[in-house]
């Protein structure tokens, strides 16, 4: 206002008295105030707020529904899950099940990579070895950086792997055969590391790149038929505006290799028509890391120019940052490699199970090897999600597993004392969720103002696609809620009216965690 009143040349009380004049919020029971050198305070009225608290649903869906596919993991198949694959996981699948929450049809797409001339070298090495050499996924997974050794020096070897492909691009049984245990053994490593993470992918939300075979000649055909397809030394390219190489010259998006052969990109193009016309998606949503960032950007020009996509329909390519180590370096094992996401959460699982022992505070009802596997999960995930996604952060197992500050651990910790109060009260949340409101404190007002903020913070995450700003609500909301626990009465010293009304303060805080929590794919725990 004070600024205002400069612009205007008045002075900056009558300018603040003449809003208040001509407010916009007569219609509402509001007090306005002028405090200082022209501040507008403005106060709802008490009794307002309590029905605006009583009446709060916990979320208001949309009223425009879309029907969006969200493409995310996405691993290589013959590979275990490691540290680089969480993010993709853990924020698509937030975002996921926030979009259903608030009213959207969500398809997800595993992508996965298990196609492609890598599997040649691949087939040949394990044709020539026992099958009992082969038992596990972390043995395939090793025999790879074998047979791409062999494939450099050995020519033989090399001649061998590239009928390997040459049989398997035409379905000959015998590679064939070996290519479905690899992808069988992968899959069925991935879902259990899903399961582990509760994430929501599925085998049916599996189309890798193979899936798409059959389609490739049609994109070519498509690509043709637009007027779209050069050609440059025998390799068939698209060129479309605004893609340049370094020396300023076009820069071609290579569809189809002098040999006949095809490639991601190609690939990907097939992919978007597929969602398009057959998941009849009117969004599309992509999660990888920034080093994707050209390749969406071209991929996306050329679908549009191809007319696989028309202007109704919106392409999105969501990018996230690094997991970094303490020292701000890519986190990695002492040995230098990927860190494998089983071995993260097994490592997370002992670390909480420590943090609980320490704190000898555990229920004795609840079996603590599953409270601490609960901490665990939530606590990688939430470090991820509490984080804007298209920053790096910092991963630390110390922060992430406090029972202090914006953690997962502070608020399963704060929803189970919400649950203890109903247990203790000898009454359910669902009842006191109907109970009347009647604020008389400060921290009954503030702990009501940060309730009625739930849809708003919602709405703001799911439409930017970023997590932490729920987060950080949630956060906040525990806040509000630890400080009016401890300086309200809730079950003792107070009358049948304030005690009903504050546990119906309580029911509704444990409806936003409990909704809060599990959009973002973290389950709460009724004690602890």
């Amino acid at each position: 206002m004070i600024a205002a009143a400069k612009h205007a040349g008045e002075n900056p009380r009558t300018l603040a008295q003449k809003v208040i004049t001509h407010n916009s919020l007569n219609s509402l029971p509001t007090n306005l105030e002028i405090a200082g050198p022209g501040f507008i305070n403005v106060t709802l009225d008490r009794q307002y707020l309590e029905q605006l608290v009583e009446q709060r649903p916990t979320i208001v869906p949309t009223t425009r529904p879309e029907r969006v596919v969200i493409d995310y993991s996405s691993p290589n198949i013959a590979k275990e899950l490691h540290v680089g694959h969480l993010r993709s996981t853990v924020i698509g699948d937030a975002v996921a099940r926030m979009l259903q929450l608030i009213g959207h049809e969500v398809i997800p797409q595993n992508h996965v990579g298990d196609w492609g001339t890598s599997f040649g070298k691949l087939i040949a090495h394990l044709d020539s070895l026992s099958e009992s050499e082969t038992q596990s996924l972390s043995d395939i997974e090793r025999l790879y950086v074998d047979a791409s050794s062999r494939f450099d020096s050995d020519l033989q070897f090399a001649n061998q792997a590239r009928s390997a492909v040459t049989n398997l691009q035409a379905q000959r049984p015998a590679e064939m055969e070996i290519w479905r245990r690899i992808v069988s053994q992968t899959i069925n490593h991935m879902q259990g590391i899903y399961a582990d993470l509760g994430v929501l992918l599925q085998r049916e939300n599996i189309r890798g790149e193979s899936a798409y075979n059959t389609e490739l000649p049609a994109v070519i055909d498509d690509l043709k038929g637009a007027n779209l397809l050069s050609e440059s030394d025998g390799a068939k390219c698209v060129y479309v505006d605004g893609f340049f190489k370094k020396d300023g010259s076009p820069l071609p998006m290579i569809v189809q290799k002098s040999d006949g052969g095809y490639l991601y990109h190609t690939t990907d193009l097939a992919a978007v028509k597929h969602r398009v016309n057959q998941l009849r998606a009117n969004r599309l949503m992509y999660f990888t890391d920034a080093r994707q960032i050209h390749h969406f950007k071209h991929l996306f020009a050329v679908a549009r120019a191809v007319k696989y996509v028309q202007d109704s329909v919106e392409l999105e390519h969501l990018v996230f940052g690094s997991i970094l180590n303490a020292n701000g370096a890519p986190l990695k094992s002492r040995t230098g490699s990927s860190i494998l996401l089983s071995s993260l959460i097994e490592e997370g699982i002992e670390r909480a199970r420590q943090v609980i022992q320490e704190r000898k505070s555990s229920n004795r009802e609840v079996d603590p090897q599953e409270i601490a596997r609960r901490i665990a999960i939530s606590s990688i995930k939430y470090a991820d999600l509490s984080k804007n996604r298209i920053n790096d952060y910092r991963f630390d197992w110390d922060t992430m597993l406090a029972f202090e500050g914006n953690t997962a651990p502070y608020l399963l910790y704060a929803y189970a004392r919400v649950c203890s109060l109903f247990e203790r009260g000898k009454v359910s949340e669902t009842q006191c969720g109907h109970n009347s409101i009647k604020l008389t404190e400060k921290t009954e007002r503030d702990l009501a103002l940060a309730i009625l903020q739930f849809q708003e913070l919602f709405e703001q995450s799911t439409e930017e696609r970023k997590p932490h700003h729920l987060c950080t609500y949630l956060y906040e909301l525990t806040v509000r809620f630890m400080r009016f626990y401890e300086q309200c009465q809730i079950l003792q010293g107070t009358s049948t009216v304030q005690q009903e009304s504050r546990l119906g303060l309580c029911a509704k805080v444990a409806e936003i965690l409990r909704t809060g929590l599990q959009s973002l794919g973290i389950s709460v725990l009724d004690r602890m």
